[in-house]
């Protein structure tokens, strides 16, 4: 009869030590998201679930065209795209990004370029003091825009985001399967 309690005491003390393992790598470590909207079609679908690092950014900085999800609001989460770091100055004209002065591809937005119509913009003309009022993106802020530019609430329009409301770094699309994908 002892041998019965001992066994159950290892299983209730197994599944308590799981437990508290889980809750440790989901606060601290790792976290999954489903995303709603279009903001970042065609890189990432409605219906997509994503699994975020969120112990990244405590030992390294951000990185441009890095896929992040950050806290919009006080009930929502945002997924896009970091295009401006602290001290970037970031401009949009004839539908090319310029950082600092200097053309940067976009690899990533060319399906959705190759749809559009001749002369039309995927992305509009403007300059960050066009948007913000300042020429620079300011220390301790990132300026963040979505892939589907036409149908995206980004920086464009919520201003720049606060690297400490950043969740963190995309890293994996693990649904649907058939889209499985690590995200660099």
């Amino acid at each position: 009869m002892a041998r019965n309690r001992d066994g159950f005491w290892e299983w209730v003390k197994a599944i308590g030590i799981a437990l508290l393992i889980a809750f440790i790598v989901r606060q601290f470590l790792f976290t999954n998201y489903v995303v709603y909207g279009e903001s970042m079609m065609p890189t990432i679908q409605e219906g997509n679930r994503l699994i975020v690092s969120k112990i990244n950014y405590n030992i390294t900085n951000p990185d441009r065209f890095d896929l992040i999800v950050f806290h919009a609001n006080e009930k929502e989460d945002y997924i896009k795209r970091i295009i401006g770091l602290p001290g970037d100055k970031v401009e949009y004209r004839n539908d090319k990004l310029f950082i600092n002065g200097e053309p940067v591809e976009e690899p990533y937005l060319k399906p959705f370029k190759e749809g559009l119509e001749q002369g039309s913009q995927l992305t509009g003309d403007f300059t960050l003091k066009d948007i913000t009022d300042v020429e620079r993106v300011p220390e301790g802020m990132i300026f963040v825009l979505g892939d589907n530019r036409l149908h995206s609430i980004d920086s464009r329009h919520i201003g720049f985001v606060p690297i400490e409301k950043v969740v963190g770094e995309v890293n994996l699309r693990y649904w649907p399967v058939s889209d499985f994908k690590v995200i660099e």
